[in-house]
C-alpha cells in the first residue's frame, strides 16, 4: 500500500499539473462561502487550524511581534515560527498582499475606539450598555 506522496519524488509534470490545478480551481471561488464550502471538504479540521495559524503568525509579524511574543501568544514551535519567517520575508509576496488586502477590508475592531472613552469609565459603560441605564440616559438627556 503506498504511503504518502512526497513532492520530491514527484515528476515535473505531475508537480505541475496537480499544483496547476489546485491554483486553478482556488481561483475560480468566489465568494466567502464557496471558499469556505471548499476548504472544509478538502482539508481537515486540523490541517484547516495548522494554515490558519501560520497566516497568525505572518500577521503578528507585520504587526512588529518578535519570535518569542509570537510563541508566547499562540503557543507555536520556533520551527514554525521560522518558516512563516522565511516565507514572508524571501517568497513571492502572497502573505504580505493578501493580509495587506485583508487588513484594508477587514480593520481590526478596537470597541474602545468605537465608542470614544476609556474602558471601563462611566461614559464607556453607559454607552456599552445603554439599555442598563436606560433611566439615567433619559433624565440626562432633560
Amino acid at each position: 500500500m503506498p504511503g504518502k506522496v512526497k513532492y520530491h519524488e514527484l515528476s515535473e509534470h505531475e508537480k505541475k499539473t496537480y499544483l496547476g490545478d489546485f491554483y486553478s480551481m482556488v481561483s475560480l471561488l468566489k465568494t466567502r462561502d464557496e471558499v469556505k464550502n471548499f476548504f472544509k471538504d478538502l482539508l481537515t479540521l486540523s490541517e484547516a487550524v495548522m494554515i490558519s495559524r501560520r497566516i497568525q503568525v505572518a500577521k503578528l509579524f507585520l504587526e512588529g511581534y518578535n519570535y518569542e511574543q509570537i510563541h508566547r501568544k499562540l503557543k507555536i514551535g520556533p520551527a514554525t515560527i521560522s518558516q512563516v519567517e522565511k516565507w514572508l520575508n524571501n517568497g513571492f509576496g502572497g502573505y504580505k498582499k493578501t493580509i495587506k488586502n485583508y487588513n484594508k477590508k477587514y480593520p481590526a475592531k478596537d470597541e474602545f475606539k468605537r465608542y470614544g472613552h476609556t474602558p471601563f469609565s462611566k461614559e464607556w459603560t453607559r454607552k456599552k450598555y445603554p439599555l442598563h441605564y436606560l433611566l439615567t440616559n433619559l433624565i440626562s438627556k432633560k
